[in-house]
């Protein structure tokens, strides 16, 4: 999951980058064709780095929210303590969501400041303070969030290390021998 998230954070790195300096382009371009042009590209970027931004911060969600209900179903399964693997789980979960939820609501604010601005009814330096406000907290929650998918790897690594120590105490096989049973 942490390459994977690596990827999705510089693609979405890259379209708030390529939304912010088409937004500049286009402010600072003179010409009704190429003002208009400008525009539509840089609503159509913007557009979709906000779905980009909601859409990998709401993986992130998913996927503490289902990595950390796997490791409390598995420590009640095989009778583990809450310590220290589900409580590690639910101090990572705690930690990624709050840089998650700002990182999508700043996106929003600057998609609805966009919107206020193209109708001129807000400041264009509202939507031009939010947009950059936008690629500095993804910056920050996606540091947060890559160590913390990181170190919930090592959870998940540590959890089945103590699971096949169970099983094999237990008499049973490992798990990897019980899948390749199953197949």
């Amino acid at each position: 999951m942490a390459q994977t998230f690596r990827t999705l954070a510089i693609f979405l790195t890259i379209a708030i980058l390529s939304t912010i300096l088409v937004g500049f382009w286009s402010f600072l371009s003179h010409g009704p064709r190429t003002d208009k042009d400008l525009y539509i590209v840089h609503f159509v970027l913007g557009l979709s780095t906000a779905i980009g931004i909601l859409l990998v911060h709401c993986l992130i969600f998913i996927y503490f929210l289902g990595t950390g209900r796997w490791v409390k179903e598995v420590t009640i399964a095989y009778q583990m303590p809450d310590e220290p693997w589900h409580k590690e789980t639910r101090t990572l979960k705690r930690q990624t969501f709050p840089p998650a939820l700002f990182s999508m609501l700043i996106g929003i604010a600057a998609a609805a400041a966009g919107a206020g601005a193209q109708l001129q009814e807000w400041p264009w330096q509202v939507h031009m303070t939010l947009g950059l406000l936008t690629l500095a907290i993804n910056l920050w929650a996606f540091r947060i969030e890559l160590r913390n998918v990181a170190a919930n790897a090592l959870v998940i690594e540590g959890v089945m290390r103590e699971v096949d120590r169970i099983r094999a105490a237990r008499g049973l096989v490992s798990n990897e021998e019980a899948l390749h049973e199953e197949v």
